[in-house]
């Protein structure tokens, strides 16, 4: 690992050129993160125990705008270094020259009346819709989910607005275990055998100072030749409430989904479909002080339904959502997403100077459905008798940007296991996970 450090320290003192415009109309913009990421005590099942990982993602992207229509082209470029078979890599981590992002944008006169505005946006492109919960690019991972297909954006006088999506999610390739460790490049592919449509409507200010916003999303997913799949045909029901937090003021948010639909009890043909009774809700309520750090304290809470093999399918699924916001890193640990999880616990956020910010969070965790296996860890105790108690995680992140062009983050998790983690039957072995990564960004 110590050629990984020095990789970070490298690219920490190391200073890209500006932004730079290639033509009149044409911008150029690009990013490069390296990540050295180390874990000991692993959570998840089937993985080593101890691990370490250089994370490498650079992203180029060139645009022009004429008038109304933007068309934007970007290449991203995933991958890591360092790892071995009993390492925790998938197309998560690697995805090498991809080109994420290719699309056509357009500005739409006016067409409900003066102050409304629509954008139609065609081709393939990232998305981050409502809270990200459910539809997001997320940028902890190491890789991004990309979307091919329609999207539109419309906005009202009043604080209406309202987002709608027809997409073929991109299918990350390659994705077979020796390509993945050499960084094998291949193209994405989509295709209607995975389909996400759906939209949401919002309001700022509807009740009060509280925001609103209804969603649905439908995903439909099929078998193709050589690739079976669980069949998900769900459709999730979103409302969520929110205050933004404000100085000397009290904020908060409550977001719910419902989710119903079907899905195959297993991967072989002919599986029997599962009716789906799946749920999650986050609520948090937090108070930013009046000082010199802007220091917000706040007490969140989350809940994603798990299965407790019953005639109907209980385990949530969060489908494209991010989970760094609300929940844990992802990398070496990615412990802990939006399934079968109870979560409850303070969180403390700071900001000491212009260019720096501090996070931290104390949140014990329960299994919500017994027999099923912990969020994302793949541990499981079929009899229920190891119980619900799956541990404390205390979740820290500093962020510095010393340059304009050069941002630092430093992540560190300790989960104390509890008894679920430490007694289930293929729980591995140890009492804490203890992980840290150092990332180093750098923009032109």
């Amino acid at each position: 690992m110590r050629w990984g450090w020095a990789l970070l320290l490298a690219l920490a003192s190391a200073s890209p050129a500006a932004a730079q415009e290639a033509a009149e109309g044409l911008s150029l913009s690009g990013t490069a993160r390296l990540r050295v990421e180390e874990i000991d005590g692993q959570a998840r099942t089937g993985f080593n125990t101890a691990d370490q990982l250089v994370n490498l993602r650079s992203t180029l992207m060139a645009q022009h705008r004429d008038g109304p229509i933007r068309l934007v082209a970007e290449l991203w470029d995933s991958r890591v270094y360092g790892d071995d078979r009993g390492t925790p890599i998938s197309t998560g981590e690697v995805n090498a020259l991809e080109m994420v992002q290719a699309f056509a944008e357009a500005t739409l006169p006016e067409i409900a009346g003066a102050g409304s505005r629509a954008t139609v946006t065609a081709g393939r492109f990232m998305l981050n819709v409502g809270s990200r919960r459910l539809v997001a690019a997320d940028d902890y991972r190491n890789t991004t989910n990309g979307y091919t297909g329609l999207r539109a954006d419309f906005a009202w006088r009043g604080g209406w607005a309202a987002t709608t999506i027809y997409t073929l999610p991109q299918q990350r390739r390659p994705d077979d275990r020796d390509s993945l460790d050499r960084n094998a490049v291949a193209i994405d592919r989509e295709g209607f055998d995975l389909v996400l449509w759906g939209g949401l409507v919002s309001r700022a200010k509807a009740i009060g100072p509280l925001g609103i916003e209804a969603s649905f999303f439908h995903l439909g997913e099929r078998d193709t030749p050589g690739r079976p799949t669980r069949d998900r045909s769900l459709d999730t029901f979103g409302l969520r409430l929110m205050r933004d937090p404000s100085t000397a003021q009290v904020d908060g948010e409550v977001e719910a989904f419902v989710q119903r639909g079907t899905v195959a009890s297993g991967l072989a043909d002919g599986a029997a479909l599962l009716p789906v009774r799946a749920w999650f809700v986050h609520a948090d309520a937090g108070y930013t002080f009046d000082d010199r750090w802007k220091t917000r304290w706040s007490i969140e809470y989350d809940y994603a339904s798990g299965d407790d093999a019953g005639r109907a399918y209980g385990r949530f699924d969060t489908l494209f959502g991010m989970r760094r916001a609300d929940l844990a890193p992802s990398g070496l640990y990615n412990a802990v997403q939006r399934s079968n999880v109870i979560s409850a616990g303070p969180r403390v956020e700071a900001q000491p100077s212009k260019r720096t910010d501090v996070m931290a969070t104390l949140h014990p965790m329960w299994l919500a459905a017994r027999r099923d296996a912990f969020s994302s860890t793949g541990v499981r105790d079929p009899s229920g008798a190891s119980g619900r108690y799956a541990g404390t995680q205390f979740d820290a992140r500093v962020r510095h940007q010393p340059l304009n062009w050069l941002r630092l983050e430093l992540d560190a998790v300790i989960l104390a296991k509890g008894r679920f983690l430490r007694t289930a039957p293929n729980a591995p072995a140890g009492r804490w996970t203890r992980y840290l990564s150092m990332n180093a960004t750098a923009t032109f």
